[in-house]
């Protein structure tokens, strides 16, 4: 299966380098909010630097804290000639001394030095300096990671993985994998690394439901993402879906209720992921996508979404004659962010 598409939204006259295979250049941009291709990209490059040369000096900078001078000094040329790499992080957010030296240095790089310049696309900031990269300016390439959204690029996404390290995945124990770990690339390609390490021989969908069996769990994680993702018809026929599998109501509404009291404890928090999550006792990447998960959401449909979550629960648990009626509720207050049969 090929890689989801890495191809920039912009007209660009520079090279297009895969996020799998990347080469280093004078200038790589590293452009859009697909983070893990871009961790990837920008390992891949680390690697293949330090594979032709052992001594390169790796510096990493913030474009939206920067010291004025920084990038001349970090790339010019060691006393022994050395190569470097340069990893630039937050050019999305970068302040006007790094915008003004980056673009003069685009006129002039230094011999020996490989600038990467990661850009989520978040804000047109950096704009007039990624014109003048895609312009083709510094012999740059650019390494393209768009958000990866459907379902079928999701698939996709894990077959490349599991292709590129010679593992065989049936193709039922792929679509299972998937679907375990709908709307979140990090944790699917953390998933499919786990079983590549730890699988001898190919996996199977018995495989998979034995590592990952806990998210019908894998079918309630993905009629909570949907629900709260507000795609309400989609959410409607997961849940059918699910239901017609013979899934237990009772995680399914466990599932939603805990995303949003995560999604709760999370709002209007300014700390960082790993402050937060120390503080509450959850990973960084559930931080992550707590944060992900509100936009649309505001305090009144939280809160009303909240108490169906405590009142679906109890029906399930037998304080009703129809725990069906009780999740399908419960999915139409969550998708819709509205009352229903209050």
């Amino acid at each position: 299966m090929a890689a989801p598409r890495c191809s920039s939204s912009s007209k660009s006259a520079i090279r297009q380098v895969p996020w799998r295979d990347p080469r280093p250049a004078p200038i790589v941009l590293v452009s859009g909010p697909e983070d893990v291709c871009a961790e990837r990209a920008i390992a891949g490059l680390r690697d293949y630097v330090r594979a032709e040369d052992p001594a390169v000096e790796v510096t990493d900078l913030r474009a939206d804290d920067y010291v004025a001078g920084t990038l001349l000094t970090v790339t010019s040329p060691s006393l022994f000639g050395e190569p470097r790499l340069v990893r630039v992080f937050g050019v999305e957010k970068a302040s006007d001394s790094f915008l003004t030296e980056a673009l003069a240095y685009l006129e002039a790089p230094q011999e020996g030095a490989t600038v990467v310049l990661r850009h989520t696309g978040a804000s047109v900031r950096g704009k007039k300096l990624l014109d003048a990269i895609r312009s083709g300016a510094a012999d740059a390439v650019e390494i393209a990671c768009p958000a990866v959204k459907r379902d079928s690029d999701r698939y996709d996404f894990a077959a490349a993985e599991f292709s590129s390290a010679n593992k065989r995945i049936a193709p039922a124990a792929l679509r299972a994998l998937v679907s375990a770990f709908s709307d979140d690339l990090t944790e699917l390609a953390a998933a499919c690394q786990q079983l590549i390490a730890d699988v001898d021989g190919d996996v199977t969908e018995d495989i998979v439901r034995r590592y990952y069996g806990g998210r019908v769990e894998t079918t309630a994680f993905a009629v909570a993402d949907t629900a709260i993702a507000g795609r309400y018809g989609e959410a409607l026929i997961t849940l059918r879906h699910a239901l017609a599998s013979g899934a237990d109501p009772v995680p399914l509404v466990a599932a939603i209720a805990s995303k949003l009291r995560t999604m709760a404890r999370v709002a209007g928090l300014r700390e960082s992921s790993a402050a937060i999550a120390a503080r509450i006792g959850v990973k960084d990447w559930q931080v992550d996508r707590a944060r992900r998960d509100l936009a649309g959401w505001n305090e009144e449909s939280l809160g009303r979404a909240i108490q169906a979550a405590a009142r679906a629960d109890a029906e399930v648990k037998g304080a009703s004659r129809d725990p069906i009626f009780a999740l399908e509720r419960l999915v139409t207050v969550v998708a819709t962010r509205s009352e229903f049969g209050s």
